[in-house]
């Protein structure tokens, strides 16, 4: 490999991991988010609740392309634009600091579990998140002349409505995308240069476009009493002193990005906000250190669990200054950071077969039988086929005017995605997510409901839902099974005419 080119170097890396994440996809079904993304929608809206729109977007467009929704359908689009983010990282690399630090760049990125396998194959809105937040980044390095010393760019004026366009879709993608661009705007002001350019009319013709890309979420937030704004924005509320809280956060991190990318990104990291830092440096640690500081802050404050992932669009902005120190490394150093990217290369491949032979050919003897009922870990890691199979064989698939009903959202997800769009999937309980829109239960009136009875005492919950039905009944609880073991038993009542339910506040 070493007698190829940079670029050729770095195209085989991304055309390897490609495949990994493929058999990846292939080997596992949908997880709760993605079961949850791919069965609570099925038409084009101009956003949803939890999320902007472009990644539900881009699993109903493969969906309607193929008429297909298997997982490894549905993940294409998500892996293929993975990809894509591997050949950007490789150009904005190389711009900045040339094309060594640029191969390893995209090692790093291609070896990062969080980046390489959740965010490379999920369907998730982080995949196209760090798509267009790499390219929003380099388009802006081109625009206020962001380079090797040794190029002398000069500002490029013409890259400022393709910054703005790409930076409009990061935010369509998802909202922290925010994050990274106010970095951006603290660089502009903090920089000579930058703050020449903000004299002109440039930056502020990207704002426009930007806004003009993320209006549509806007507009869907007016006509929708702006609840996804308020339900992202809440995950910051509830107030309680945890100190050891953000020292979690990061340590979550860390094993999420991979100890040994964390530990010297973090230290890249201060090194480029110190005073005198390189204005390449200073760019990338400006654009990455919001969401990174924010989210373990927040720890310190709010009652809310802070999702490890979270700041990972900051972590991303550090590859660049990570492919250079590694570059920079003497041989011997060098030849070390190639064996513990191969190392941890040949440890995500692993897992990844494991999974994969695991779940399809059960190949560790007895391993549910180790787990409590509702406890293995394959129960999210498996499509729930047996809940259909189940009403297929009731009859209860082609029955007129029946619905089916869980209790939360993500069991909703499961067994919506499991049963396909032929039949209606509402929440009852807690916050319905997007299921709150598409199928809100007072849109069920008249219908008979399957009741998915989980959590809880089964008498209990029937007791909650009398009074909404003419009748409701005890039906035979469907078992979750997978290589003939029961992993979940999903008690199920039966709601006969569903005649009431509250209409709920704006």
């Amino acid at each position: 490999m070493r007698h190829r080119s940079p670029a050729a170097q770095a195209t085989l890396v991304i055309l390897l991991a490609t495949a990994i994440r493929l058999a990846f996809a292939a080997g596992m079904g949908l997880g709760i988010d993605e079961s949850y993304m791919v069965s609570a929608v099925h038409t084009y809206q101009l956003s949803y609740f939890d999320h902007p729109p472009i990644s539900w977007w881009m699993e109903l467009t493969i969906q309607h392309l193929t008429g297909l929704h298997t997982p490894l359908i549905v993940r294409l689009p998500f892996i293929a634009l993975f990809a894509g983010t591997g050949a950007l990282m490789f150009g904005f690399t190389r711009r900045l600091f040339g094309p060594r630090a640029a191969v390893w760049a995209v090692v790093a990125l291609n070896v990062s579990p969080v980046f390489a396998l959740a965010f490379g194959t999920w369907v998730l809105p982080d995949g196209p998140l760090d798509f267009f937040l790499l390219a929003a980044a380099w388009a802006l390095a081109r625009a206020g002349g962001v380079a090797q010393p040794e190029r002398a760019a000069e500002p490029e004026p013409a890259f400022w409505p393709l910054a703005g366009l790409c930076a409009g879709l990061a935010m369509t993608s998802k909202y922290n995308a925010a994050l990274n661009l106010l970095g951006a705007l603290a660089f502009l002001i903090l920089d000579p240069r930058g703050r020449r350019a903000l004299a002109s009319a440039g930056p502020w013709l990207a704002c426009l476009i930007a806004l003009l890309a993320f209006s549509p979420v806007l507009l869907w937030n007016a006509l929708n009493h702006w609840a996804s704004f308020g339900y992202q924005g809440a995950r910051a509320t509830g107030f309680g002193i945890h100190p050891l809280r953000p020292f979690i956060v990061w340590a979550g991190e860390a094993v999420f990005i991979a100890p040994w990318i964390f530990i010297p990104m973090a230290c890249l990291l201060i090194g480029g906000l110190r005073t005198g830092a390189d204005r390449r440096a200073r760019f990338l640690a400006l654009l990455g250190i919001i969401p990174i500081v924010l989210f373990s802050a927040i720890s310190f404050w709010s009652s809310r669990k802070i999702l490890f992932h979270w700041a990972a669009p900051g972590y991303l902005m550090l590859f660049p200054l990570l492919g250079d120190w590694l570059a920079r490394l003497g041989t011997a150093a060098r030849r070390w950071a190639a064996g513990v990217a191969w190392g941890t290369a040949a440890v995500l491949t692993l897992a990844v077969l494991f999974i994969g032979a695991q779940l399809q050919f059960g190949i560790v003897p007895g391993f549910n039988a180790r787990f409590a009922p509702g406890k293995s870990p394959e129960l999210q890691a498996i499509d729930w086929r047996s809940f259909r199979a189940a009403l297929a064989a009731r009859g209860e698939l082609s029955r007129p005017n029946l619905a089916l009903a869980a209790l939360r959202w993500y069991d909703a997800g499961k067994i919506a995605y499991a049963v396909g769009p032929t039949m209606k999937v509402a929440v009852f309980e807690g916050d319905p997510h997007e299921f709150g829109i598409t199928t809100p239960p007072q849109s069920l009136i008249g219908d008979d409901i399957l009741i998915a009875a989980m959590p809880g005492d089964v008498p209990a919950v029937m007791q909650r839902y009398a009074q909404r039905f003419a009748s409701i009944s005890i039906e035979k609880p469907i078992d979750i099974t997978h290589h003939g073991r029961v992993l979940l038993r999903i008690p199920m009542l039966l709601g006969h005419d569903l005649q009431s339910w509250p209409t709920p506040g704006p």
